[in-house]
């Protein structure tokens, strides 16, 4: 392995679980260091579509996932130094807990933040949730920086603080330690973010986005040392072995995009144009039809659920895709699985008409959560691959399954190797599946 060019000075935002604020320090920070003239890279720990978007509007700057499970290291090297050109610090925000990861390892790690700390050398801003306790909090920071060789925790943000008492009782504690406290955040329930089901509202959804990341910045610029977390910062280390390709489904592909269809990681997207493929997009939504001179339509997950009935009322939309299916290939992922499938039952229990070119029935009355890392083998010839072919991705959907006739598209196993019943759907040139590619 050689060096690739070095990214900048970064940091690893991390918690010790889901909930302690990484998200509201991320996206405050990086549209605060941006508001201070840094030009500041995001990137996002693990399967996530939501907290990217956030991060491309706070930063300015395209927001890029990486996972050491399902991505393979070259893909994740070349990522983080091509991505980073430019940039004169680089802030990656952590997923769960900052050692949370499977039990069995995927490509080059289990999942866990602490594996990009490990493979970088990028240091650790950790944000503890500190309601309800005190000195204990250096314990718990203490436990993060003996757990694991290689990870560097340079300070601490406690969030929601109740008072100038509380402060001091927690920083002395953490300043015995060696661990410098960098920020103090007070509850503050008027700068949470709306959630759905999912995660949060999309950046797209959110009104008045701008000013509430302003409002996001004006925090931690009150509440964190914001040039001490710059100088925490340190130049990553980045590794790179042969680039990793990643095969376009076509030369010019018609994707759906809009707020039913906008689940597409960017690195995807980016191979796919280094590749040589062009991208022309539509909006299902507004009854828009593909590309005619496309050579493959693709669906990405979103939420669908939401907006069944305006996509059952789309008949141009809908009659389009029908017919650019009898001579090439459409496929779906996850929400565009289901959009692809005959009827998609909402959580009122009401019953909408999709597309029909898969046998697909969907339901959204009765909730079940199925979450987390897949491993699929081609079975049958498609715009992903060759039988035999693998690929990587997640699943992460509350649809249950009514009725799923249709060919067997793959053989699909979870992180710890067992095999999955949804195997997705195949049926002529109609391909689909509740599996969200990452690596291949």
């Amino acid at each position: 392995m050689t060096d690739a060019s070095p990214p900048p000075p970064g940091l690893i935002i991390g918690a010790p679980r889901s909930g302690s604020g990484k998200t509201t320090v991320t996206l405050g920070l990086l549209r605060a260091l941006k508001r201070h003239g840094h030009a500041v890279q995001p990137f996002k720990c693990g399967p996530d579509y939501i907290d990217p978007a956030f991060h491309v509007v706070a930063a300015g700057r395209a927001s890029y996932n990486v996972d050491s499970w399902a991505m393979r290291w070259p893909r994740v090297a070349g990522l983080l130094s091509e991505a980073s050109r430019g940039a004169d610090i680089v802030i990656a925000e952590g997923l769960m807990g900052f050692y949370d990861g499977v039990v069995q390892p995927g490509h080059w790690g289990n999942g866990a933040s602490s594996d990009l700390a490990a493979a970088t050398g990028w240091p650790v801003i950790l944000v503890l949730d500190v309601s309800g306790q005190s000195q204990t909090a250096a314990a718990v920071a203490r436990g993060f920086q003996n757990f694991r060789d290689g990870v560097e925790i340079a300070g601490v943000i406690l969030n929601r603080v109740g008072s100038a008492r509380h402060i001091r009782f927690v920083s002395e504690a953490l300043t015995a330690i060696g661990m410098p406290v960098v920020g103090a955040l007070p509850r503050e329930a008027n700068l949470v973010l709306p959630e759905r089901h999912l995660g949060l509202v999309q950046a797209e959804e959110t009104v008045e986005l701008e000013s509430r990341l302003d409002a996001l910045a004006d925090f931690i610029d009150a509440n964190v040392d914001v040039t001490r977390i710059v100088q925490l910062a340190k130049p990553g280390s980045v590794a790179a072995g042969t680039p990793a390709n990643i095969r376009p489904p076509g030369q010019r592909i018609a994707l759906a995009r809009d707020a039913a269809f906008s689940f597409v990681y960017p690195h995807l997207l980016s191979a796919w144009r280094t590749a040589g493929s062009e991208i022309a997009t539509f909006s299902p939504l507004a009854d828009e039809v593909p590309d005619l001179n496309a050579d493959v339509v693709w669906l990405p997950g979103g939420y669908p659920e939401l907006h069944a009935g305006r996509l059952a009322a789309a008949h141009r939309f809908k009659s389009a895709i029908r017919k650019f299916a009898q001579t090439r290939p459409v496929h779906g992922e996850c929400g565009g699985y289901m959009a692809l499938g005959t009827g998609l039952v909402d959580a009122s229990g009401e019953r909408h008409e999709m597309i029909g070119l898969l046998g697909l029935e969907t339901s959204f009355a009765t909730r079940k959560l199925n979450l987390g890392y897949r491993k699929a083998e081609l079975v049958e010839p498609c715009v992903l691959g060759s039988p035999g072919d693998t690929l990587t991705g997640h699943e992460f959907h509350y649809a249950s399954v009514i009725s799923s006739p249709d060919t067997p598209l793959f053989h699909l196993r979870d992180s710890d190797g067992n095999a999955l019943a949804q195997r997705g759907g195949r049926r002529g040139l109609t391909t689909g599946s509740f599996l969200h590619l990452i690596d291949l």
